[in-house]
This record gives C-alpha cells, structure tokens and sequence, in this order.
C-alpha cells in the first residue's frame, strides 16, 4: 500500500509541477503545451535529483549546481536562452507554490511539487 501512496502522490507533485512549468512557459514564451511542460518536469525533477544525490550534499555548492541543472533543463527544452528559463523557472516556482499551498489550506496535499525544486 505505501508503494501505491507514493506513486500517486509522485503523480499528484508531478502534475502539480507540469503546471507550473507550463504558466512560465505560457508567460514567458508564449509556448502552449501542457504535455510538453510535463516531459520538462519530470526530466527536471530527475536531473535535479541526481544531481542533488551526487553532490547536494556539499554546503551551498550542491543546492546551487542542483538548481543550474534543473535550469538548464528548462533551457533546453524551450526557446530564448538563460534569461527566458530563469523566468520560467520562477513562475513555475511561483505558480506550484500557489497550487500546492492552495491544495494544503484544503487538506488535499502536503507542501510539495515534484519537477519544481523547493516547492
């Protein structure tokens, strides 16, 4: 059962982040694919991950390096360069934390967003 809560609540973050990777995208790059900000999630959220295993355990250097990844993964995958994807990022980080604070206030969910880090 605690196997089958934690897919379903990796899911629920993951869509959660999906959204709001696709309000930055949608604000900044006027991009319009919800499928797209979900691949760009989930791919974050595993970079993130790996990275953060590797070496987030130095002090400030891997939650740093953890963040340049993840942004470089929203560089990648939409258009404009650095700038476009901190802006992205942001709003994504905005946009979850409004969702998930939201969702928390109503007893759906924890404070937490997989594919947006710190959310």
């Amino acid at each position: 059962m605690a196997l089958i809560d934690s897919v379903i609540v990796f899911a629920v973050s993951l869509l959660i982040g999906a959204l709001g990777i696709y309000a930055g995208a949608r604000v900044i790059t006027d991009t319009d694919d919800y499928s797209y900000a979900l691949i760009t999630a989930l791919i974050g959220a595993v970079v993130w991950t790996l990275v953060a295993v590797l070496i987030g355990w130095i002090p400030l250097l891997g939650p740093i390096v953890a963040l340049i990844a993840y942004v470089a993964v929203i560089n990648y995958r939409y258009p404009g360069g650095w700038l476009n994807a901190i802006g992205i990022a942001l709003i994504a980080w905005l946009a979850s934390i409004l969702v998930v604070g939201l969702l928390a206030v109503l007893g759906v969910t924890t404070f937490d967003a997989a594919g947006v880090p710190g959310v």
